[in-house]
């Protein structure tokens, strides 16, 4: 297919991207060590916080090119800078990037959902495996939907708390579970040298509001991405990768600033058609290929409200919020 041809990547552009994202970044951490070491007000420092986290959301859109092999040539190259890239995001690389695959390989697909934790934003029950649901099954999904819990809570506790613990690794993926206690020891080697020179007290009220904000930010672009109104779900026999591409995945039109800082995320579309297209390419090859123009684009005020689409109406063939009329309820 055309996509094919902007799939190659460019290794002047690679590097470029690194260095935008990651010297922004630390330049950014180092300013609000400094501002802290002066005495400035906290709550003066934080807005260099909220910068930060737009630098963080970049390295892990690198990261996650690297997953899929797409950010360099070399399998090797990839590997080494998307490991690197795990001591910003937080994200163990091995692990991560095998279960995204899965992502790929079952989106909008009902009988082949994925029940990682890492998934549960683009995933979603049905209308009749909600009313199936006991009443405490009903209350606690309706909870973890909720956008207190699913945008503000869950975000953090996943970039720091679940991600720390392989739970729902098979024990069979070796290489991917070893990555989450390597990369924890790495992350507790850096606390501890920038604890014992900068202080643990600064290095906690610097990292913890930038990787708050930034998983924020990440999660709420990996939910809008797959629950948003137009989206399609089908059963395996109707399923394939060109409809979960096209139909299932969004393109987000965002402000030109914003598009910068998500790494071209927005067209979603684009990178399930072929994974392997470099995200700074992502822009060109819709603008190249018609049928990829064909795609409705929701703006961002459309993705805001897609928070309130929790379940899949089979019968309607869309995405809805929950009933708001009671019915019986299992015991």
């Amino acid at each position: 297919m055309a996509v094919a041809a902007f799939q190659t990547p460019s290794l002047a552009v690679s590097l470029w991207q690194v260095l935008n994202s990651f010297l922004p970044f630390l330049g950014l951490c180092a300013a609000m060590y400094a501002c802290l070491e002066i005495g400035l007000p906290y709550w003066a420092v934080l807005p260099l916080a909220v910068l930060a986290a737009g630098f963080a959301v970049r390295i892990f859109i690198i990261q996650h090119d690297c997953g899929h092999g797409a950010f360099f040539r070399a399998r090797w190259a990839n590997d080494a800078l998307g490991r690197f890239c795990s001591l910003f995001t937080f994200t163990p690389f091995d692990n991560w990037r095998r279960w995204h695959a899965s992502h790929h390989a079952t989106c909008s697909n009902l009988d082949r959902r994925v029940g990682s934790r890492s998934d549960v934003y683009s995933s979603c029950l049905t209308v009749d495996e909600y009313n199936a649901l006991s009443r405490f099954g009903r209350l606690r999904y309706r909870i973890l939907q909720h956008p207190v819990v699913a945008q503000l809570i869950m975000p953090t506790l996943i970039f720091l708390l679940i991600y720390r613990l392989p739970l729902d690794t098979p024990k069979s993926w070796r290489r991917e579970r070893w990555s989450v206690w390597l990369t924890n020891l790495a992350l507790a080697g850096l606390a501890l040298l920038l604890g014992f020179t900068l202080g643990f007290d600064a290095v906690l009220k610097v990292q913890l509001p930038i990787i708050m904000v930034a998983a924020t930010i990440g999660v709420w672009l990996f939910a809008v991405q797959h629950r948003f109104e137009g989206t399609v779900w089908v059963r395996q026999g109707a399923w394939s990768g060109h409809l979960a591409a096209l139909d299932g995945s969004s393109f987000l039109k965002l402000p030109r600033l914003l598009q910068w800082f998500t790494g071209n995320i927005g067209y979603h579309h684009v990178h399930h058609l072929n994974p392997r297209v470099p995200n700074y390419r992502l822009q060109d090859c819709h603008d190249a290929i018609e049928a990829l123009q064909a795609v409705p684009a929701i703006s961002l005020w459309a993705a805001f409200r897609g928070h309130a689409l929790a379940l899949w109406d089979e019968a309607a063939c869309r995405m809805v919020r929950f009933p708001r009329k009671r019915k019986p309820m299992q015991s």
